[in-house]
């Protein structure tokens, strides 16, 4: 068991325990601390180790709870907050600024968001001060997993971070990279990959030149309460895919069966990774994959250990068992 140390960043501390279309950019970098702190308390705490349209025009479709806790150690960051809006006000700070981060090195910022309530998370950049201050023109937007749907279909990742999101910021339309939804789940999977393959060889995507795979700027995260995440579930065969960057499935526990999903090489890969796991019904897949619990290396979740930084955005009630 790995020690961590749990530093409470909030002033005063409380013990409780804390047809293809592209929308728009974002990067990040920690900008000085989004509280003033006179001085750092620490606390340890053990935790189990924790068609797009190519650049020339063609298509390729493609416990103790403060108000805001966080654990360091080893590239894994742990916030918790009190209330879900807290929780997006801090997230959308960290995706500012890691855009800014990002735009300004490369002249782009990648980002890959999932479904589920992280949508709703991002609500704050869509509102001042970042509306006005983010390069949207930079972002480029892709997904981890996506379920093989028309793309106005209500289970649509896609429609999800349209209407929750992407319409209410100026992405560019060709910036926003949805996959192809007239293909088969196998064929749309191959189609995403040779777009992605597209991007990195144009620059657009970044790419780790040690292992050859795609390195997005930021991945944005959830965890399904059976530790789930993206569509990579406990004791699935894709769960272990090692050469696939885009592969799919047909036989999904969790309905529709059929999606496209990245594999853990694509995900772990990335610069930076944020968790944003909330709700008491995700406390034991929680507790699981960063408490002191026996039955570990189990969760999908636990898989994820990017060769950047790893952030968990946890409320209070999905930290509520470690």
């Amino acid at each position: 068991m790995a020690s961590y140390s749990l530093s409470f960043i909030s002033t005063p501390l409380r013990i409780s325990f804390s047809p293809y279309s592209r929308p728009p950019h974002a990067a990040f970098l920690w900008h000085p601390p989004l509280v003033s702190i006179p001085r750092t308390r620490s606390l340890s705490l053990a935790l189990k180790g924790v068609s797009a349209i190519g650049a020339r025009g063609e298509k390729l479709s493609c416990g103790a709870v403060s108000s805001t806790g966080m654990a360091a150690a080893a590239g894994k960051k742990v916030e918790v907050f009190d209330s879900k809006d807290e929780l997006a006000v801090h997230l959308a700070r960290y995706t500012a600024d890691l855009s800014d981060k990002f735009t300004k090195e490369r002249g782009a910022f990648t980002v890959v968001l999932s479904g589920g309530s992280l949508i709703d998370y991002l609500r704050k950049l869509a509102e001042p001060p970042y509306l006005d201050s983010v390069e949207w023109s930079k972002w480029h937007v892709f997904w981890v997993d996506e379920r093989v749907v028309p793309k106005d279909h209500v289970d649509s990742n896609y429609k999800l971070a349209y209407d929750g999101f992407l319409s209410k910021v100026p992405i560019l339309p060709g910036n926003v990279y949805a996959i192809n939804d007239a293909l088969s789940a196998e064929g749309a999977a191959d189609d995403y990959e040779t777009c992605l393959r597209h991007l990195v060889k144009n620059g657009v995507i970044d790419f780790s030149e040690a292992s050859g795979l795609p390195k997005f700027d930021l991945m944005l995260l959830g965890m399904g309460p059976d530790g789930h995440v993206a569509s990579l579930f406990p004791g699935h065969p894709l769960v272990n895919e090692k050469e696939k960057w885009v592969t799919f499935i047909k036989d999904s526990p969790k309905p529709p069966p059929e999606r496209i999903t990245f594999t853990f090489p694509v995900i772990n890969s990335s610069a930076y990774i944020a968790l944003v796991v909330t709700g008491v019904g995700k406390a034991g897949a929680v507790q699981k994959a960063l408490g002191s619990s026996e039955d570990s290396g189990t969760l999908p979740v636990e898989l994820v250990s990017p060769a950047g930084e790893l952030t968990w955005f946890l409320d209070k009630n999905a930290a509520s068992k470690l």
